[in-house]
């Protein structure tokens, strides 16, 4: 499944561990947002090694996910690209 994934991180060390965690799991795309394609038990670590970080009462982290029908439909308005699918390659 593929996740635009956000937060809103107040603590800059909370923040840049997050950041961290992230970018072992998908691209980021800006910089509270990025992008993953996450398999059930993939979305589980992730979401394991997320609460290691995160404060609930101030700390927000946000998981959508977009099916497939869906990411075509996707706009990048400006600079960037939608993440690809690592199991993909496009020639």
């Amino acid at each position: 499944m593929f996740y635009a994934i956000s937060y809103d991180i107040r603590d800059d060390r909370r923040r840049l561990h997050v950041a961290r965690v992230l970018k072992d799991f998908g691209s980021r795309v800006q910089l509270s947002v990025f992008e993953a394609y996450l398999e059930a038990r993939d979305l589980e670590r992730l979401r394991s090694r997320l609460a290691k970080h995160l404060d609930p009462e101030t700390d927000s982290v946000r998981l959508y996910p977009l099916c497939a029908a869906c990411r075509p439909g996707i706009l990048v308005l400006g600079q960037g690209v939608v993440s690809q699918d690592p199991e993909v390659i496009i020639i």
